[in-house]
């Protein structure tokens, strides 16, 4: 990686062993745990580097002082769990969540169990390309490993605990992406009651999200036979469902329907939530008719946190299936799937009626690999082209194009009356991006 940022939305990610090394693993542990006291708990995915990588982290807090509790393979709603029970000073999982298994990634937690915000990213990241000269550690100062017995069962205990309905006599497809997730969700699910049948849970390191998980609902869909489906990526932080017809139901639709649950059940604090960017005006529409108020950020789901702490609103989440509840500091895509079966049980209403809640808008995304992203700003043509889409769409779309956190890519977005010209604008823009940023291969 180059001197730009090494955080991007969602933690450092990049090909593991080449843009993320041993060694930048082992010098951003060491940045972040310099000069703190108390211990850092580590969880990771089932990706072939993960040992490696988590390995690296290990050393870095132990060199820096710091103990280090090793969670072995779990879902990030368990490293964050485990920061707040055992009052860490931080929680890391090793993982690149959605992207391929040679992709890996580190996402940092602090003592709040959610993800470090900007400025303490800037922190870690200013220390660990000018970190200090000083005497190093040694003997009874350096931390040690230690690793913590029955994680997967433990976190399932702490979600199970939640639960405030039975799931008896649901059926349930989980796709478990052959990630995190793939112990604890059957345990889950199974443990609250419901008929479940799973399928992507034979890890072997480079099968992750391998035509699987959130990212590929329809290969649930195809195999689900008319149950429920619950999809996760590979950290398992977030949540795409399918339902019993074998239709897709993204965060959005999964955020309406919580929400019209718990608003109704006077749940719902300020009668608000949280949303991105990224949500379809479909979205907007349902929630306008249901009185319930949208508050808008950036895409990122620490953005989203940061917005519902600051509103005091108790649902808030993404598109892509990143869902927060108040009482949690960060997303969980197994505690998001219960919740969600839970107004199945509650309503004895399918999935299928539940999720005519919400019809979205045509929307397509193009995604847009180029070679300098970092110049989208500034990239006059780019823009002109979006201010001339949007003419053409009056108050009837939008168009939202930004630059990924986290891959090479400029992504765009355009929604319209009909999802033709929602490509036709779509593609329009993208060959402008093109031209304007570098195009790849």
């Amino acid at each position: 990686m180059s001197t730009k940022s090494l955080f991007g939305t969602d933690g450092v990610r990049g090909v593991a062993n080449v843009d993320l090394t041993p060694e930048m693993a082992l010098g951003l542990a060491r940045a972040a745990g310099e000069g703190r006291p108390g211990v850092a708990v580590i969880g990771r995915d089932t990706r072939r580097s993960g040992q490696m990588l988590a390995a690296a982290v290990h050393a870095g807090f132990q060199a820096a002082g710091l103990d280090t509790i090793d969670l072995g393979i779990i879902p990030v709603g368990a490293v964050s769990l485990a920061t707040l029970e055992t009052r860490a000073a931080f929680g890391v999982m090793v993982s690149a969540s959605h992207n391929p298994a040679a992709d890996n990634g580190i996402k940092f937690f602090g003592p709040d169990g959610a993800k470090l915000d900007d400025e303490a990213e800037a922190a870690v990241e200013s220390r660990y390309r000018h970190l200090p000269t000083v005497s190093p550690l040694r003997g009874a100062d350096l931390g040690i490993q230690t690793s913590r017995n029955r994680s997967v069962e433990k976190y399932v205990d702490a979600i199970a605990a939640m639960s405030d309905y039975s799931l008896n006599g649901l059926e349930v497809a989980l796709d478990c992406a052959n990630g995190a997730a793939f112990l604890a969700a059957p345990e889950l699910f199974t443990r609250l009651g419901a008929d479940v049948r799973s399928f992507a849970t034979e890890p072997s390191g480079m099968n992750i999200n391998d035509g699987c998980g959130a990212t590929h609902p329809s290969y649930l869909a195809g195999v689900a036979g008319g149950r429920i489906g619950l999809s996760f990526d590979g950290d398992a932080d977030r949540l795409i469902a399918v339902d019993e017809n074998g239709e897709v139901v993204n965060g959005d639709a999964i955020m309406a329907i919580l929400a019209r649950h718990l608003r109704q059940r006077g749940q719902l604090p300020g009668d608000q939530l949280v949303a991105t960017v990224m949500s379809n005006l479909g979205f907007k529409m349902a929630m306008q008719t249901l009185g319930v108020r949208v508050l808008e950020t950036q895409v990122g789901d620490r953005y989203v946190l940061e917005e519902m702490r600051r509103s005091g609103a108790g649902l808030g989440g993404e598109q892509s299936g990143h869902v927060i509840f108040g009482n949690r500091p960060t997303g969980d895509g197994l505690l998001t799937g219960m919740r969600l079966l839970e107004v199945v049980a509650a309503t004895g209403s399918p999935l299928k009626e539940l999720r005519r809640i919400m019809s979205d808008m045509p929307q397509v995304l193009r995604n847009v690999t180029v070679r300098v992203k970092e110049r989208l700003a500034d990239a006059a043509e780019v823009w002109a082209a979006v201010a001339q889409a949007e003419k053409r769409l009056g108050d009837e779309g939008r168009v939202l194009v930004r630059a990924s956190g986290t891959e090479p890519l400029v992504r765009v977005m355009v929604e319209a009356r009909s999802a033709p010209e929602a490509a036709g604008l779509a593609d329009d823009i993208a060959i402008v991006v093109r031209r304007e940023l570098g195009s790849v291969g």
